[in-house]
This record gives structure tokens, sequence and C-alpha cells, in this order.
């Protein structure tokens, strides 16, 4: 019962019905549609429960996230889609790990429950593009040597991986708004994909799932970067 009081009152109504509401969209379109199983099922609940505690600034959600790219990684393999696995496992997956570090370094007030957000300066926001444009030219040669499906929209899943991770990794609210971005790229690769493979669809719910979940998380992490201020 005491653990029952406490996840209904730190999570709000509407956060408790987005996660109970996501998690049955994905299982709904798992058994319809998927054809991966209990991977495929297990990795979409861990990372629709990551983003929901991601929006509180958790830092349990970076740990998730890792588990997150583990599996994807290997849904990805599945369809040939290396820049996906490459990207999670070789860089949203070790991010993941430098956030968590970050984040539990950098604890709100002494709440180990919630980061400190953080902004970036201007100077950093150019060295990030910059950093990030020299990344997405490594991948985009690595990825068109393995003959990656969809290689524009791939490269570009990479580009938009490596600004959202970094933002993760410096506490900075628009992580959320950059892997929204990155769950639209992502929706087109899977509904490419859905054409050869109707059971796919179940991965293009999950990433729209992900989406609603990211611009939550977007709007959670302003609220409460102006509530930190206020309480300066």
């Amino acid at each position: 019962m005491k653990l029952k009081e406490r996840i209904l009152g730190y999570f709000t109504k509407f956060e408790l019905w987005l996660w109970c509401s996501s998690c049955v969209l994905i299982l709904t379109s798992s058994l319809i549609f998927g054809k991966d199983g209990v991977l495929s099922l297990v990795a979409s609940i861990i990372g629709v429960t990551s983003l929901i505690l991601g929006a509180k600034g958790n830092p349990i959600s970076q740990l998730l996230m890792i588990i997150f790219s583990l599996l994807y990684g290997v849904i990805s393999y599945s369809f040939s889609y290396y820049g996906e696995m490459i990207t999670y496992l070789g860089m949203s997956g070790p991010m993941a790990l430098f956030a968590l570090i970050s984040w539990l370094k950098n604890p709100y007030k002494g709440n180990k429950s919630q980061v400190a957000v953080n902004s970036i300066k201007r100077k950093e926001v150019v060295f990030m593009l910059v950093l990030s444009a020299v990344v997405t030219g490594i991948f985009y040669f690595i990825l068109k040597y393995f003959n990656t499906a969809n290689l524009i929209f791939s490269t570009l899943s990479v580009t938009t991986s490596f600004i959202a991770v970094y933002l993760t990794f410096r506490r900075s609210p628009f992580f959320a708004l950059v892997y929204a971005l990155n769950d639209i790229v992502l929706i087109v690769l899977w509904v490419a994909a859905a054409f050869s493979d109707v059971s796919y669809i179940s991965v293009v719910i999950c990433f729209a799932v992900f989406l609603v979940n990211d611009l939550y998380g977007f709007y959670s992490w302003l609220k409460m970067a102006k509530r930190q201020k206020t309480d300066q």
C-alpha cells in the first residue's frame, strides 16, 4: 500500500494516464502486429517508462534508457537497420550512461529523484552542432559501407539522436524536443519497413507513443526549469 501511495503521490493523474494508455497501445499493437514477441514488447514498455520518468527529471530514466538501447539495437539488426543498431549500441546507450552519471551528480537541492535543470550557452550550442556534423559525416560513410536501408533517414536519425543525447547529458530541457524530432524520423523509417513486413506496424505505433511522451517531457522540463529558477 505504501508503494502504491508513493507512486500515486509522485506522478500526476495525467502522467499516470499517459503511461497507462501508452502501455495499452504498445501491448495491443504488439499482440496484433508484432513478430518479435516478448523482446519487442519488453523494450517498448521499458522505453515508455523511461520517458515518463525522464519527464520528471528522475535519473532512473537513464538507466532504463541503457537497457532500451541494448534491446532496440537487437531489433534494428533484425531488419538490417544498421544505422539504428550502431546508433543505439555505440552512441545512445553509452551516452545514456554518461547522462546517468551527470544526473546523479547534479540533484536538485539534494533531491536524488530530480535533476537540476541546466542551460547551455551559444558557444556550446555551436560546438554541439559542429560536433554533430562531424559525427553525422562519419556515420554516413559507415552506414553506406554496410548498405544500410533508407540511408538518408538512417543518417538523419544519427544526427538527431546525437544532439538529443548530448542535450540529455547537459541536462537541457531541449533534449526532449530533439528526441521528438528523432521519433518522427524513426516513424518514417519503420513505416518504410512496414511496407515490406506489416508486423513492423507495432514499432511505428511504439515510436508514435514515444513522440507524444517526448513532447510532454519537453513541456514538463520547461515547467520544472521555471519552478527551480523561482525556488532559487
